[in-house]
C-alpha cells in the first residue's frame, strides 16, 4: 500500500489501528505537509476543542550522582566525583515555595541511582513534601530509579512503589525509557536494563494508580523501524493498561537525544545518523506518526526544552495537543548542549495564540484548571505558515 493510500484510510471516520509496517512506510515516503495534516485532522477528532494545554510546573533534579553510566547523559557524576551533589529537604521545599508562587501544581522530581541513598531518605523526603507542600502533586523518580532502590533494598520493585505512594509519590514520570528496543537500548545504556524492566515497573505502578507518562529519545543512529518497534511496545503496554481498567499512560513525549558534549556525541559525531539526534523536520515527523499510531493515548506533547518553542509550536500544526510545562530549571537535557532550558507561562501562551489555539492550563492528570486570560490578543496573529521538508 502506497502511503497516499495510508494517509486516505487514516482519514475516514472509523479508521483501522495503523500497523507498524504502514508506520515505516509513512515515516519512510509520506509527504511532510499531507502526513502532518492526517495528524492534525486525527488530533482534532482525538481531543477535540481548539485549545492547547501546558501546566506550571518545576523539575527538580534532587541528585546527580548516578551509576548507570548512560553514554548520551553530560549529567550524571559517579559517586565519589568531585561534583556530586544531592539536596537537602529544605533545599528541595526553597525551590517548591518558589513554584507556589506562581500557582504551580506540579514537581517532576528525577535524580541518578545513588547508591548512597538509603530507602528510608526517600520515604522521609516524600513525607516532607507532602506536610510541607500539600497542594502540589508529586511526580518524581523514573523506573530505573526505583530499579535502584529495590537494588540497595532487596525490595521488590512493586513493594518500592506501594511504599513510596504511601509516602505521598502522586505519579511515576516515563524518564529512561529512551528506545524500547534492545537492539538500540543496551548500546548506549548498557546497564539500564532490558525494555522489559521498563514496561514492568510502569506496569506495576499503573496497577497502584499512579500517574505515568511514556516517554521516547531518539537519534542514536537507529532506524525508522527502531522507532516504530518503541512505539509499538508502548501501545501493546497501554492495550494491556486499559484491558485491566488502569489509566495507562496519560501522554507520549518524543525528543531527539543531545549531542553535543556528551560521550555518545563525540565518539559518533560525522557518523551519526543525524547533525544532532535529530533535526526540526525528523522531529516533527515523529511527533506526527505517535499522533496517528498511538489510538489508545490522547495526549501528544511538543517539546520545547530540545527543539525550541517555535518549533515545539509547529507541532500543534502536526498531531501536538500540549506544550509541556514552564519546568523553572532543567539541568539533565542542558549539561547535553541545549541552550533553551527555561521558560514561561505568558511565552507558552504566546506560543499557543499564535498557533491559533485557546491555551489551558492543566495538572499531571490532563484535568483543565482556571487560566488567566492570555497578555496578548490571539487575533493580532496571523497563522504560521508550514514548515516546508529539506
Amino acid at each position: 500500500m502506497s502511503w497516499q493510500d495510508i494517509l486516505a484510510a487514516q482519514s475516514g471516520k472509523s479508521p483501522a489501528r495503523l500497523t507498524a509496517e504502514e508506520a515505516v512506510e509513512l515515516y519512510e515516503e509520506a509527504d511532510f505537509n499531507a502526513l502532518r495534516q492526517a495528524a492534525l485532522d486525527r488530533r482534532r477528532k482525538q481531543v477535540p476543542g481548539g485549545h492547547v494545554t501546558y501546566m506550571i510546573d518545576r523539575n527538580i533534579n534532587y541528585t546527580n550522582v548516578c551509576t548507570i553510566n548512560c553514554q548520551f547523559c553530560s549529567f550524571y557524576r559517579p559517586p565519589g566525583h568531585a561534583e556530586t551533589y544531592t539536596q537537602t529537604y529544605e533545599e528541595i521545599s526553597a525551590r517548591i515555595r518558589e513554584l507556589e508562587a506562581i500557582e504551580g501544581v506540579r514537581i517532576l522530581m528525577q535524580g541518578g541511582v545513588n547508591p548512597e541513598l538509603s530507602f528510608e531518605w526517600y520515604e522521609a523526603l516524600l513525607h516532607h513534601i507532602r506536610d510541607n507542600h500539600p497542594t502540589i502533586d508529586i511526580d518524581c523518580f523514573s523506573p530505573i530509579e526505583i530499579e535502584g532502590i529495590a537494588d540497595v533494598t532487596g525490595l521488590p520493585t512493586l513493594t518500592v512503589l506501594e511504599r513510596l505512594k504511601e509516602a505521598g509519590m502522586h505519579g511515576l514520570p516515563g524518564g529512561g525509557a529512551e528506545m524500547l528496543v534492545d537492539d538500540v537500548r543496551l548500546g548506549i545504556s548498557p546497564k539500564k536494563g532490558s525494555a522489559d524492566n521498563w514496561l514492568r515497573v510502569m506496569a506495576e505502578a499503573q496497577s497502584l494508580g499512579l500517574t505515568t507518562s511514556a516517554t521516547n529519545v531518539f537519534g542514536f543512529g537507529e532506524t525508522e523501524a527502531h522507532r516504530v518497534s518503541h512505539m509499538v511496545r508502548v501501545r501493546d503496554a497501554q492495550d494491556t493498561a486499559k484491558e485491566n481498567g488502569w489509566l495507562g499512560f496519560t501522554s507520549f513525549i518524543a525528543w531527539p537525544v543531545q549531542l553535543e558534549t556528551n560521550s555518545f556525541g563525540r565518539r559518533n559525531r560525522g557518523r551519526n545518523r543525524y547533525e544532532c539526534g535529530a533535526g526540526p523536520i525528523e522531529y516533527l515527523r515523529h511527533v506526527a506518526i505517535s499522533r496517528l499510531f498511538f489510538d489508545n493515548i490522547d495526549h501528544i506533547q511538543a517539546s520545547w526544552p530540545t527543539m525550541g518553542v517555535d518549533v515545539a509550536q509547529m507541532g500543534l500544526f502536526g498531531g501536538a495537543d500540549d506544550i509541556g510545562s514552564t519546568m523553572m530549571e532543567e539541568n539533565v537535557v542542558s549539561a547535553s548542549g541545549t541552550t533553551k532550558v527555561l521558560t514561561t507561562e505568558d511565552e507558552l501562551q504566546e506560543a499557543i495564540s499564535r498557533a491559533g489555539f485557546t491555551p489551558l492550563r492543566r495538572n499531571s492528570n490532563y484535568e483543565l484548571l482556571d487560566t488567566p486570560e492570555p497578555k496578548i490578543d490571539p487575533q493580532a496573529f496571523p497563522t504560521p505558515p508550514p514548515i516546508q521538508p529539506i
